[in-house]
């Protein structure tokens, strides 16, 4: 039961959790590795990752290379000498040099139930896709692409309201959770790794800001997983009077239309409604450039909306 040195690779606020409850834990974190500091907010001044700003706090030595290829990175590797490295949506690809460094390999926590979306945005296609069901998969890291034997699986619904920010707090929680279980069971040498099923797979693509334009002419049930997915990044948006307008928060309604796709045709105290290819939406929070995400209340008080038409260059259809 002797504790592990601990080589912890990730970069975004999903990865806190879990490197939090390694550092709560009788293992050694012996380092971070974590993308390089990049250009953020209006002044575009560099930002360190969430990452590294835990492991600064913690005073953990942080090594920022823009890639694992060289034999540089490699020999630092070596040097550090851990029995594991762990790996949580670090954005960086680990070539085998450095996956067979560690005693115990590289374990991946990977927020999806492998097979199912491999790849860069799981939580995201998960929404998207419509899936009523996710969960956070450990997986023992092997050259291709989150193809690995899977150490562990843990399911979580993915309820009717959630937008990719929620689920993925609720999934970097149980991340974390679900490593040290793994390495409880490593420890006693009763892990019991299972294949993928190649046939099962599927690949969670790179979210592009491209994707969120908002099409009116798909039915409502569509538009409202593409908020949902795209909360908060790159966030759902449309035009309205020829300026982009961000859907952050919207549900269905329940009116019955014969009107063309993208016209507002109601509003209450609190929402406008919008005319799909099948449905309504109802609006209830939107973003114009240069403002803050504001309630469609406010918006409303301060724009008239009744009879306008998103994602239409002119107001009045």
């Amino acid at each position: 039961m002797k504790p592990l040195r601990i080589l912890f690779a990730g970069t975004p606020e999903f990865a806190v959790p879990t490197l939090n409850a390694l550092l709560a834990s009788d293992h050694s974190v012996v380092a971070v590795f974590t993308q390089p500091d990049r250009p953020a907010g209006r002044g575009r001044k560099l930002r360190a990752s969430p990452v590294k700003e835990v492991a600064l706090q913690r005073q953990i030595p942080v090594y920022q290379p823009a890639s694992l290829k060289g034999n540089a990175e490699i020999e630092l590797v070596q040097q550090l000498a851990p029995d594991l490295m762990v790996v949580v949506a670090y954005g960086l690809i680990l070539p085998e040099a450095i996956l067979s460094i560690p005693h115990y390999g590289c374990m991946n926590v990977h927020g999806s139930i492998l097979p199912r979306w491999r790849g860069a945005a799981p939580i995201a296609r998960a929404i998207l896709a419509g899936d009523q069901e996710t969960g956070v998969t450990i997986m023992q890291m092997d050259r291709g692409l989150d193809t690995g034997d899977m150490l562990s699986i843990t399911t979580c619904p993915i309820d009717a309201k959630d937008t990719a920010d929620s689920l993925q707090k609720r999934l970097a929680q149980i991340g974390a959770q679900s490593l040290l279980e793994v390495l409880a069971l490593l420890q006693q040498n009763r892990l019991q790794p299972q294949k993928q099923s190649e046939e099962q797979a599927t690949y969670a693509h790179k979210i592009l800001k491209a994707e969120a334009q908002i099409q009116w002419s798909q039915p409502a049930t569509d538009i409202l997983l593409k908020i949902r997915a795209f909360h908060s990044w790159p966030v759902a948006q449309t035009l309205f009077q020829g300026e982009v307008l961000r859907i952050w928060q919207a549900e269905p309604g329940d009116i019955n239309h014969l009107d063309k796709p993208g016209k507002i045709i109601d509003r209450d105290a609190s929402s406008f409604s919008v005319a799909t290819g099948k449905g309504v939406i109802r609006v209830l929070s939107v973003q114009m450039p240069g403002k803050k995400q504001t309630s469609a209340r406010d918006f409303m008080n301060a724009v008239e909306v009744q009879g306008h038409s998103l994602g239409q260059p002119g107001d009045l259809l």
